[in-house]
């Protein structure tokens, strides 16, 4: 039985021609090494899985090659090629920084450094995940790093940058690797599969890439891992059921419903996905990420930012047509303000559930009913339950919908047959879901506007009482995770003064620090439940004359020796020390 290899050791690029997505950087390398500019120290930085290690590696087996080609790349015939390709070649030293993170470490590596190739022209010392040494090691590899003998070459690769000290950076050639785009992954999987005899579906590797997050040996990995599940044929759901993604599906259901304003079906289809163990903060992240697509995919200019493949971008630039730029703003908007929230919301589910029927009674102005019907979206509904709303007035919904635009010139006679049919909707609808939708109106007035203005300003400047705000303080503290600064904000109660001005008085400068850092947090919480947002807070040090009031644990004990003096000589019998 022939010894397994993984994909991302077995396909592992052996020339620069091989690297995927790193074109520019790779051109570079070449250009330096036909030119014979090297430097002697490089920096490779990016991404884990991009290539980096991978090219480094290239990089030293071209450099040291007898007999380069025209192209630029190895011969993989010479002495050193071979010795390279049998990992026994003593030019390429690699040192792991990981484990090997200490002044000894370094120490031993410079003192290999003064010893010259056996074969090839350079001895090259490859220092992966370099951000790992020590400060001590950085500064004791200054020196050797800005003036090596003329036959060494330095390459440092790391995933984190900024944890590298400013004096080895500007030694160092820096080179950033990117992300690896989704098409060129998937183009690699599917040459990949061919070499392996897998039969797969482009939608199913275009989700593998999609998971790997820009990085090919994550791709490869999730590729084998999907292949031990389903066999030599790989299928979309195949890889969704092994993954454990929730696939766009659903959201095409969830739009459907939203463009036919059936709260009920979007409920239906929320229950479907929490009950296949979905957490709710994906389902949320999907739905702004699924929004935002669909804003991408409306004109061609932005088109570029889908970073779906191309198997499924006509499906969302079909659906895409179906809503207006001002809904999908405001859906993008109130996804965002879901996901905000849903850390701190104490129903969870309920707070999607609030966002789907939001969304499903806003006001979205659609296309035209002649352009709606050469639009079709084939998954409308996860179900095959038939409607309670009879056939004829199901087809005139979507009239209904096309009406609620404002329009610059509508005639009497089509501006009442347009609010009638809209009744007969808005009724049917709310016997079906018994859930309140808003009436839709034609136009709207700008004395209207300014009067909605007014009144969201009365209902954020009431006035309260006391016993308001005492009871909002004390709401706030159960809110703290934190026990002693609960205890703090219980201990000082706030005084209502003039001018929605709030007094909160604490007895020493630890507790004003405490709650000078909660300001903003306490300010923004009482505006919210005293319907007040021209509060004023301030926090001052009050110091009560009449009693003292002990804080440390010195005054606490100074205080218990002054109410019973007994406690004095109990701790001289015992030979008690006060820490």
């Amino acid at each position: 039985m022939d010894n397994y290899i993984v994909s991302a050791r077995k396909y592992r690029p052996a020339t620069f021609h091989s690297v995927i997505g790193q074109k520019s950087l790779t051109t570079t390398l070449k250009n330096a090494i036909e030119n014979n500019k090297l430097a002697h120290a490089y920096l490779f930085c990016g991404p884990r899985g991009v290539g980096k290690t991978t090219c480094a590696r290239i990089f030293a087996k071209t450099i040291n090659c007898l007999n380069i080609k025209e192209d630029g790349e190895a011969c993989n015939a010479c002495e050193s090629c071979q010795a390279f390709n049998e990992n026994r070649s003593y030019n390429i030293y690699e040192l792991d920084a990981a484990s090997n993170n200490s002044v000894d470490d370094i120490r031993a590596l410079t003192e290999q450094v003064r010893i010259p190739p056996q074969i090839g022209k350079y001895k090259v010392y490859i220092i992966d995940e370099v951000h790992m040494l020590s400060t001590q090691a950085f500064n004791a590899f200054l020196k050797t790093l800005e003036e090596p003998p003329r036959h060494a070459v330095f390459i440092l690769a790391t995933t984190e940058k900024h944890k590298i000290i400013p004096t080895i950076l500007s030694r160092c050639q820096i080179y950033d690797f990117n992300r690896i785009s989704i098409n060129d992954m998937v183009e690699y999987l599917e040459y990949v599969a061919k070499n392996e005899n897998i039969r797969a579906e482009k939608e199913a590797l275009n989700m593998i890439a999609q998971k790997a997050d820009g990085g090919m040996r994550d791709a490869l990995s999730i590729f084998d891992q999907v292949v031990s599940f389903s066999g030599q044929t790989v299928t979309y759901q195949s890889v969704i059921q092994n993954l454990n993604v929730l696939d766009y599906e659903h959201y095409f259901n969830i739009s459907a419903a939203v463009l036919n304003k059936e709260v009920s079906q979007s409920l239906l289809i929320l229950n479907d996905i929490f009950k296949k163990g979905f957490d709710g903060q994906q389902i949320i992240t999907g739905l702004t990420n699924f929004f935002r697509d669909l804003l991408v995919c409306k004109d061609p200019q932005t088109i570029v930012l889908f970073e779906l493949g191309d198997a499924v971008k006509d499906k969302y630039t079909q659906l895409a047509r179906q809503f207006s730029d001002n809904f999908l703003y405001k859906a993008i908007e109130w996804s965002n303000e879901c996901d905000l929230n849903y850390r701190y919301s104490k129903n969870k589910r309920l707070l999607i559930e609030l966002l789907l029927i939001r969304l499903c009674q806003s006001e979205h102005q659609s296309l035209p009913i002649d352009d709606k019907k050469k639009i079709k979206i084939e998954p409308l509904k996860p179900s095959s339950e038939k409607s309670d709303i009879p056939e004829t007035v199901e087809k005139e919904q979507p009239q209904a919908v096309a009406d609620s635009r404002p329009s610059p010139v509508i005639s009497t006679e089509e501006k009442k047959e347009g609010q009638s049919i809209r009744a007969n909707t808005s009724s049917l609808e709310k016997n079906k879901l018994r859930i309140p939708i808003k009436k839709t109106t034609t136009t709207t007035t700008q004395e209207e506007k300014n009067a909605e203005e007014q009144e969201n300003k009365k209902i954020f400047q009431e006035s309260f009482s006391k016993e308001d705000l005492e009871k909002a303080w004390k709401e706030y503290a159960s809110t703290e995770q934190d026990a002693h600064l609960k205890n703090t904000i219980l201990n000082v109660l706030p005084q209502l003064l003039e001018n929605n001005k709030i007094l909160i008085s604490v007895f020493n400068p630890d507790q004003q620090s405490k709650l000078q850092d909660k300001k903003e947090e306490m300010k923004d919480y009482l505006s919210r439940q005293l319907k007040n947002n021209r509060i004023e807070l301030d926090i001052q040090i009050t110091e009560n004359k009449n009693e003292f009031i002990p804080y440390t644990n010195r005054d606490k004990f100074d205080y218990m020796i002054e109410k019973n003096p007994s406690l004095l000589t109990l701790v001289k019998n015992f030979n008690l020390r006060f820490d």
